[in-house]
């Protein structure tokens, strides 16, 4: 079944802006449910040849469309799904399915990094759904949590603006075919080289790439909200809603509810949603729904500590349209 859903959805869509930290008002549409998952039985992490991973299988606690294969890598809008690396082997990152702590009785999808696994330069573990038919305006949810160890993120000896927990292409920054490349980053933040709390951060930026294969990032807009708190050992809901626009019709939403607290507006931004130079924006073709992304430097410094970078997922629903 499906505990206590929490829900991280990106909107992009026009509308009134909500008061950042402030309970829900203005929230979007509802939408159509193109897929869920609990990680419960029947799904399972498999090996690709590649040395990358997938999710197959059917979550058998809830409905259709619950598999993912046959409701998510087969629906006519979605690409195909699998778990990146990028490099490394299980003593530096991995993704598994296990049973929650101190809740043996539910599943959740662990992330876990411990070594720059990419180059020995930076660490990796995304989920990618690639190739979508270019969706202009879609859901997601997901259930977080953050151990323990993250609260030694909060005394890293540098701001951080590096710490992705996803990433949205309109379009790809990686093929010299692809024109008008942009994406929209989310991510942890840490605003001081002090020791502080930790919040969300949001920015887009359009991106050129030459023919050396060097690429040239843009920030077309950056935002946080530090009246909003990312919640450490706690369960949280996320929600994001995306809808693709211009500078007066592209809208990112996003709210977090901590379990047993209110809903709270992290972000409610009308916002350029595509590249800035696009005549003619096709949609989100490729997306990281989840993902644990950041730089070396900052794994060893928790490495240096006995801490481990880690998150746990749980829940996830994706719609065509706003959260229903």
């Amino acid at each position: 079944m499906i505990k206590n859903i929490s829900i991280l959805v990106f909107w992009f869509l026009a509308c009134t802006a909500c008061q950042p930290g402030t309970v829900v008002k203005n929230t979007p549409p509802t939408g159509t449910l193109l897929f869920q998952s609990g990680f419960e039985e029947g799904v399972k992490v498999t090996g690709r040849s590649n040395g990358d991973e997938d999710l197959t299988g059917a979550d058998q606690t809830l409905p259709k469309p619950n598999d993912w294969v046959t409701d998510l890598d087969n629906h006519p809008l979605v690409g195909n799904f699998n778990i990146q690396y990028q490099g490394g082997d299980t003593t530096q990152r991995y993704a598994r399915i296990i049973p929650e702590p101190g809740n043996p009785t539910n599943k959740v999808l662990k992330f876990w990094l411990d070594g720059p696994n990419v180059d020995n330069s930076k660490g990796r573990i995304q989920a990618n759904l690639y190739g979508n038919k270019g969706m202009k305006e879609f859901t997601q949810s997901v259930r977080m949590y953050l151990p323990e160890d993250f609260n030694t993120v909060k005394t890293y000896p540098k701001n951080i603006h590096w710490l992705t927990i996803a990433e949205f292409w309109n379009n790809i920054t990686w093929s010299q075919q692809v024109p008008h490349r942009f994406r929209i980053t989310l991510g942890i933040g840490k605003p001081t080289a002090q020791a502080s709390d930790l919040h969300f951060i949001l920015d887009a930026q359009d991106c050129e790439l030459f023919a050396n294969g060097s690429q040239k990032y843009t920030t077309l807009w950056a935002e946080t909200n530090p009246a909003v708190k990312v919640p450490i050992e706690k369960w949280f809901t996320m929600k994001y809603y995306y809808k693709e626009g211009d500078a007066s019709t592209g809208r990112f939403y996003m709210t977090i509810t901590p379990e047993g607290e209110k809903e709270q507006v992290v972000f409610d931004l009308t916002r350029l949603t595509h590249n800035s130079q696009d005549p003619s924006p096709d949609g989100v073709t490729d997306f990281n729904p989840i993902k644990l992304y950041t730089s070396k430097d900052l794994i060893s410094f928790m490495k240096s500590k006995g801490k481990t970078l880690q998150i746990y997922w749980d829940d996830v629903k994706f719609w065509v349209g706003g959260e229903k």
